[in-house]
């Protein structure tokens, strides 16, 4: 009976390849994941707001702010009063109005409704950007709600 034995090169060649792959691997993922672009109208003084903007970058968006406030471009975006909140974002088409997590927003860019875009109306404790330590870890219940082009809206999220 014949054993074959691997030879001491090939099995630190085949170490060290197995080392290089799986340190670059996760390079390669990143390098293939661009920025998602998007826009943010914020009031130049909100904290809540700059919270919101820090936790999308985080999360894969690269975020131009403009600190002119929000009401024209809600307006301009055709954005009902009835959901409202304190910063107006642009994402892909998409127009995104509060404290939306990101990965609704990226569900909606995987998704592509034929809708406005998202919103969580007000400002909802524990909702991302409302939910520092200043709130003593409390959650408000709130919904992320699918704005259609006729003022309607769908729930799109619940938390």
């Amino acid at each position: 009976m014949k054993v074959l034995r691997a030879t001491p090169a090939l099995t630190r060649r085949s170490l060290l390849f197995g080392l290089l792959f799986t340190s670059l691997a996760p390079l390669a993922a990143m390098a293939a994941t661009k920025p998602i672009p998007m826009t943010v109208w914020k009031d130049p003084n909100c904290g809540c707001c700059a919270d919101w903007v820090r936790i999308l970058e985080s999360h894969g968006f690269a975020v131009t702010v403009v600190d002119s406030g929000n009401q024209a471009m809600r307006a301009q975006l055709g954005v009902p009063t009835k959901f409202g909140s304190c910063h107006t974002a642009l994402v892909a088409g998409y127009m995104v109005e509060g404290h939306v997590p990101a990965a609704d927003i990226k569900r909606m860019l995987k998704d592509k409704p034929d809708a406005l875009g998202l919103t969580v109306p007000g400002m909802p404790i524990g909702s991302p950007g409302m939910d520092g330590p200043e709130y003593g870890g409390r959650k408000d219940a709130y919904k992320v709600l699918l704005m259609q082009r006729d003022g309607q809206a769908q729930v799109f999220a619940s938390y």
